[in-house]
């Protein structure tokens, strides 16, 4: 027992030994980490305190003036010449004294409850958005105090950085030490802008409610003390939901940090926004045609940072085309253009830089008094109509189901999925059609085919990446524009798409901003993406271009004569409820767009009335193709414009047309029965038709000579029956010369009037029709000279006594296709009621014994002839006629013309 027991005993000291050495251990080692982050701390204050102390190295000083003063901002156009200057125009200044408590408790609580117990910054408020900061990434919440919101309008840029704000940071404890709170306070409520070019809370009153400060209600003091934020988004005249959104902020704060209480929050939250709002003020004397754009260079400003246009001493420099902006204001403002029909109609312009999305010029509003308001072509969001056919219906199929120009649809009568019925605008059915067709028709039923075989899907994001703003899941009328809105921004950005080889550039109307300290710029960042293939784009721009150039387009009114030019109409219909509601005429429509490029401009024009009982008829419906036509004539003169080049990505291929599937033409296939139509490389057609044979040439070709009026007779026959009567080529080879084309004659016959004596004649006809030619049928014919070789002619027979004339050895070569060469001997043996050979050599003098054409029973031997023929064996030989009539063909001896030459029908 004792051993045991010494051995437990044992046992314990040595584990009381082990715990005290692992006390040691754990005690060494918390001090050891403890001086480590006792010294990285002081590392990091030596470290933050030299990174602090560079940074505000050249932070700049306290100036009095700029304290209170706004500094104008300067716009530029693509040029860099001066626009505009934009700057405060609007200001009445209040006093701190004159500044009610409700307006300075609702300041407090929406931008600085803590504002009179801290120095300038508040360390609370910079902890909780380090936080944010680290767990929403960097700059996603603000700790500024009003005090740093003054230095920071005065002096800084609004840049989010970490030297900016510790500049911010030590300029706002100088500017404490410098002012009272209520200095400060007062500084900060007379600069900060409320969008309506107010500068001040005083001067905002006035504009929103017409009031002084003091006689302002709670809902109206919230609305204004949300506006500084971001004035132009929460603009109640422009933006009244989100306006009634922030007001109802401000409100919760005020009750959350025991300013008002709750039942005066939800007295306030329930006041209509525009409860109490005066009437848009409209400043007459300012008309200039850049207002429009310069409200979207301002959206635009805002969304690049936290800078205020009006008071922040910007270097705008924008991508504005001043001759393009101020024809586009013509436009839109007076009837030199455009004869509108009412006054109230209005229209949205957009016109981008097809390579770059770069806004060259923009139309939104028909009053040439904007002034900041509603703008029809960023702001109005209305249904695309049939302008939508080429995002979401077409241009997927050509990217995802390599559809060429020429894939073939039926337009029939047809469904929605859910079984309602869809039409035509024509209510009009086409049958089988190519799509090139069917796009350029504008028809309904195959847009929604090719939309339902693409998938909605597919569609969807084709659409997302070309910027149409698609925020539900679409459904199977989107097809024809169904259950969207866009506006004319929209649409141009979409459409420039296609017109740069499937490069989708985000439209923008900065390129830079300067800051005040002029050292700091800013470029614009907008986005860039490959939308589509380079065939896609292709293919859908050469079918837009038909839209235009085809008699069957919708767009043809659009078309800008020597330009290449593609794009889409569109239009939107009322149901059937709104048509009875607003009695609207057949064919009345609440929207008219279009929207076309070339490889320089995109533009899109919307139209319409901003009260929907009011509809456009016809005529008016046609306005946005006339606009487009004017101003695309107007930014394309006197610069060159490429056409759409095509990819090595795309195929150009003759087609037979109407066969289905799409067929090869074969070499008899006539040319009018080609059609040329553009294919994804490796989808093109392999097949080739069996339908064409080789095009039957003429028959029973013949020659005669009548010399009782001196000419010569052709004639053929043409049996073959087609679609379209072929023509016929005549060519004539003098004496074995070369060959000239005589005629091209659609009928079966020819007369040569006037041939020269001693002279062969050999023609040659050929049936061309389509580009297709037959095999030639040949024939000759001589002429023969009555006074060649008299003193070597021997006796003949007596033909007026009746004597038979001499089986002479006639060589005319009377061709036909079907009985080649006949070398008569004076005989026609009658076989052949048509045959053009003229056999023999009659030695008499014009009895006409027989002749070839018409040989009665075959035994007349011989027919007209000269008696001793001898014809010279060229025509150079040929001497002056000197027969019963020497005048008759005089010659020269040297060059014998082609003889005059009529038709003849059989």
């Amino acid at each position: 027992m004792a051993e045991k027991y010494n051995t437990r005993q044992e046992r314990r000291m040595q584990g009381e030994a082990q715990k005290k050495g692992k006390q040691r251990k754990s005690k060494g080692l918390f001090k050891r980490v403890f001086l480590f982050l006792i010294t990285l701390g002081i590392v990091g204050m030596i470290a933050g305190g030299a990174t602090f102390a560079y940074f505000i190295s050249d932070a700049p000083k306290l100036d009095e003036k700029m304290l209170k003063d706004p500094v104008p901002s300067t716009i530029y156009d693509d040029n860099d010449k001066l626009i505009k200057e934009v700057g405060p125009e609007k200001r009445e200044y209040v006093a701190y004294e004159d500044v009610p408590k409700l307006v300075e408790n609702a300041f407090l609580a929406t931008e600085d409850v803590r504002f009179y117990k801290h120095h300038g910054i508040d360390v609370m408020r910079i902890g909780g958005a380090v936080l944010a900061n680290v767990t929403q990434g960097f700059g996603s919440q603000g700790a500024s105090t009003i005090t740093q919101q003054v230095v920071k309008r005065s002096y800084l840029s609004p840049e989010k950085t970490l030297k900016r704000k510790a500049q911010e940071m030590w300029l706002s404890i100088q500017l404490e030490q410098k002012y009272t709170k209520q200095e400060i306070f007062e500084m900060y409520i007379n600069k900060i802008f409320f969008s309506e070019s107010a500068n001040g809370i005083a001067t905002a009153a006035e504009v929103y409610y017409g009031k002084e400060l003091k006689d302002l209600k709670l809902n109206e003091v919230a609305l204004l003390v949300g506006l500084p934020q971001s004035p132009n988004r929460y603009n109640p005249y422009n933006h009244p939901d989100r306006a009634e959104k922030r007001r109802n902020v401000v409100l919760h704060l005020m009750n959350m940090h025991g300013f008002i209480s709750k039942e005066q929050m939800n007295e306030a939250q329930d006041t209509p926004i525009k409860e109490g709002l005066v009437s848009q003020e409209q400043d007459t004397a300012d008309t200039s045609p850049y207002d429009v754009f310069i409200d979207q260079v301002i959206k635009e400003v805002e969304k690049m940072g936290d800078y205020n246009i009006y008071t922040d001493g910007l270097e705008i420099h924008t991508t504005l085309d001043r001759d393009a902006q101020e024809y586009v204001h013509k436009i839109m403002t007076t009837n030199d253009v455009i004869q509108f029909p009412s006054d109230k109609l209005q229209a949205g312009i957009t016109l981008l830089d097809t390579k770059t999305g770069e806004i060259r010029a923009i139309g939104g509003s028909r009053s040439d008094e904007f002034n900041g308001g509603f703008n029809y072509a960023t702001d109005a969001k209305r249904s695309p109509g049939s302008t939508i056919k080429p995002i979401l219906d077409y241009g997927p199929a050509v990217e995802h189901l390599k559809w060429s120009t020429y894939h073939q649809i039926v337009d029939e009568p047809y469904q929605y999925s859910g079984g309602t019925d869809i039409n035509n605008a024509s209510r009009k059915h086409y049958g089988k059609m190519t799509i090139r067709e069917a796009l350029g028709r504008s028809l309904n039923i195959p847009a929604l085919k090719t939309f339902q075989e693409v998938g909605i899907d597919r569609a969807q994001t084709f659409g997302k990446n070309l910027g149409i703003p698609i925020e539900k899941d679409l459904t199977e009328s989107a097809a024809i524009g169904g259950g969207l809105d866009v506006s004319s921004l929209d649409m141009a950005g979409a459409y420039s798409a296609f017109g740069n080889s499937g490069i989708y550039n985000e439209p923008h109307a900065v390129k830079k901003i300067v800051l005040r300290d002029k050292s700091t710029t800013i470029k614009s960042k907008p986005e860039s993406r490959a939308a589509m293939k380079d065939s896609t784009a292709f293919i859908i721009t050469d079918m837009l271009k038909s839209v235009l150039k085809e008699s069957y387009g919708t767009g043809v009114r659009a078309n800008v004569p020597n330009l290449a030019v593609a794009g889409k109409t569109g239009t939107t219909n009322y149901d059937e409820k709104d048509k009875k509601k607003y009695n609207v005429e057949p064919g009345g429509a609440p929207d008219s767009w279009f929207a076309g490029y070339t490889t320089n401009y995109t533009a899109a024009i919307w139209m319409g009335y901003e009260d929907q009982k009011e509809f456009l008829g016809k005529d008016s419906q046609a306005i946005p193709k006339e606009v487009f036509r004017n101003l695309m004539q107007h930014v394309s003169r006197g610069r060159e414009t490429k056409d759409f080049k095509q990819p090595s990505s795309v195929e150009r291929i003759g087609i037979v047309k109407d066969s289905d599937p799409a067929m090869l033409p074969n070499e008899y296939t006539p040319e009018s029965q080609i059609v040329y139509e553009y294919f994804v490389k490796g989808n093109e057609p392999t097949h080739v038709t069996k339908r064409f044979e080789k095009l039957k040439g003429p028959q029973n070709l013949r020659a005669s000579f009548d010399q009782t009026v001196n000419e010569i007779n052709l004639e053929w026959n043409y049996s073959e029956r087609s679609d379209k009567e072929p023509e016929f080529e005549v060519k004539l080879a003098i004496d074995g010369g070369g060959e000239k084309v005589l005629s091209v004659t659609g009928e079966h016959g020819l007369k040569i009037q006037n041939p020269t004596p001693g002279t062969k004649y050999t023609f040659t006809v050929t049936a061309i029709t389509g580009g297709q030619r037959s095999d030639p049928a040949s024939t000759s014919v001589e002429i023969a000279d009555p006074n060649a070789g008299v003193e070597e002619q021997q006796p003949g027979p007596d033909l007026e006594n009746g004597l038979p004339p001499d089986e002479g050895n006639g060589n005319e070569n009377g061709q036909s296709p079907e009985e080649g060469n006949e070398n008569d001997n004076g005989e026609d043996n009658g076989q052949d009621d048509e045959n053009g050979n003229d056999p023999g050599n009659d030695r008499g003098s014009e009895n006409n014994p027989g002749n070839g054409n018409n040989p009665g029973n075959g035994n007349d031997q011989g027919n007209e002839g000269n008696n001793g023929e001898n014809n010279p064996d060229n025509p150079e030989d040929s001497q002056p006629g000197e027969g019963e009539n020497p005048g008759q063909n005089p010659g020269d001896g040297n060059v014998t013309e082609p003889p005059e030459t009529g038709s003849k029908n059989q």
